[in-house]
């Protein structure tokens, strides 16, 4: 309770928790590997993928020149 108006103190939000709360409220463990943030099968093939990365490397230029 907040002595000054009787009230009782509202939870913390996201906002408020540290960095390493956050990720205990969220169940974040650390990983071992690069291997364990692999997703198989994320691209239907390698065109896609390559249309991905051709937008994503545009996306960076965009505003540079």
């Amino acid at each position: 309770m907040n002595s000054l108006t009787d009230q009782p103190e509202p939870a913390p939000t996201d906002d408020d928790l540290s960095f390493d709360d956050l990720a205990l409220r969220q169940g974040v463990k650390p990983i071992d590997s690069l291997s364990d943030l692999a997703e198989p099968g994320l691209w239907e093939s390698d065109e896609e993928y390559q249309d991905f990365l051709d937008d994503l490397y545009a996306s960076r230029r965009a505003g540079l020149e």
